[in-house]
């Protein structure tokens, strides 16, 4: 299965192709699981290989079920006690900015991931209050990420363009798909007789959470196989959970949010405050960065709260030096949400830097203040006597 999967596409790594083979496998004893892995096929650009992927998965999955559209009643009475694999392809289509409110199918696709989450609707002359099923593994395809919440419980294959040398053999009906289907049923032999042993086993996994959800029926088909295929199965586990939580770290704007705020400080020399008006014009001016495109006309002091809110950080009134008052964010409210969401940026980095220790106090009065910081008497107030050196 591992080779005929190769043969007809490129995947981005090894651990992509035994995950493939792994998940397909898993169709076939969805029966005995508790979770039903989402596999998202995903790429940049068309022309990736990702409608190749789904179909090698449909000639070598149970039962599969395969549209470009579809809508949650017709998902509601298809799936059953023995579901079929849904296959959607051109996924970006459906959850794509364009696509319009489709949050019932995307409530459907996050709820069977897990058994015994059932959809209820009213149905039948009696208005009868009836549970349906939702309980299936799903294959999607599109350009661009799907919803975080599908994202977050899917086997994520990032499929790219083939290079030059890269070859895959011609996929023709004729003869791709006996081959493929004499594998499908191979595994549907080999694995039909373990569903019971497959119910009952708890593999130790290598992650945690959500993610032990997802790959768990993976590691279960891999240990039922033996050989080399447990630890081929824990590697693919670990690489591929950390590569997606790296995407999504980079990718999640508030996470960008505050390692941009981060730089800025730095850059800075790390003050005790930073105005909301240079914050906002240091963040839209970085190139790099989405802050000049974000909503209609840029980022603006408003976007700003609100992106920082969930992190329990707001403005507040800052005196700065010549009695200049601004709304300002303090350096030291961003310390929980970087120990948090940015666990790599240690905080020690973010210590202001040393400067030179200021001369004692004459005759009670504080010395005067560095610039850029809050300060000490009045504004407007004497300076005091000279230092004495």
């Amino acid at each position: 299965m591992r080779s005929a999967v190769g043969k007809y596409v490129v995947l981005p790594s090894e651990e992509a192709l035994t995950a493939l083979t792994l998940w397909v496998a898993a169709t076939h004893i969805q029966t005995a699981l508790q979770y039903a892995p989402r596999l998202a096929v995903v790429s940049p650009t068309k022309g990736c290989g990702k409608s190749r992927v789904l179909d090698v998965v449909h000639e070598t999955a149970h039962q599969p079920m395969i549209t470009v559209n579809t809508s949650p009643a017709v998902i509601y009475r298809v799936i059953g006690k023995n579901p079929p694999t849904l296959l959607v392809d051109e996924a970006d289509t459906i959850f794509g900015p364009k696509a319009g409110d489709k949050e019932d199918l995307r409530g459907l696709l996050n709820a069977g991931h897990q058994r015994n989450r059932p959809a209820w609707r009213i149905s039948g002359p009696e208005h009868k209050p009836t549970p349906y099923p939702t309980f299936a593994m799903a294959a999607l395809a599109g350009i661009g990420d799907l919803p975080d919440t599908i994202m977050d419980r899917a086997v994520v294959l990032r499929m790219q363009k083939r290079k030059t040398g890269e070859k895959v053999a011609s996929f023709r009906l004729r003869y791709s798909v006996p081959e493929l289907n004499a594998l499908r049923d191979k595994l549907t032999a080999w694995l039909g007789p373990l569903r019971g042993q497959a119910s009952r086993m708890v593999p130790p996994m290598p992650v945690e959470d959500r993610a032990a959800d997802t790959w768990e029926p993976l590691v279960i088909i891999a240990d039922l196989a033996g050989g080399r295929w447990p630890a081929r199965a824990r590697a693919a586990c670990v690489a591929m959970t950390r590569h997606e939580a790296a995407q999504d770290e980079q990718s999640s704007l508030k996470t960008r949010l505050l390692r941009d705020i981060h730089r800025i400080f730095e850059a800075n020399d790390n003050p005790e405050a930073l105005s909301t008006q240079d914050l906002v014009a240091a963040l839209v001016q970085d190139a790099d960065a989405p802050w000049a495109e974000y909503g209609t006309k840029g980022l603006n002091a408003y976007h700003l709260g609100n992106l920082l809110r969930d992190f329990n950080i707001s403005s507040a009134n800052y005196r700065f030096e010549k009695g200049r008052q601004a709304k300002a964010y303090m350096r030291n409210r961003f310390v929980d949400a970087r120990a948090r969401n940015c666990p790599d940026l240690v905080e020690a980095a973010t210590e202001p830097k040393q400067q030179a220790a200021p001369a004692r106090p004459v005759q009670g009065k504080p010395p005067a203040a560095p610039a850029g910081s809050l300060p000490v008497g009045p504004p407007g107030g004497p300076a005091g006597p000279p230092r004495r050196l």
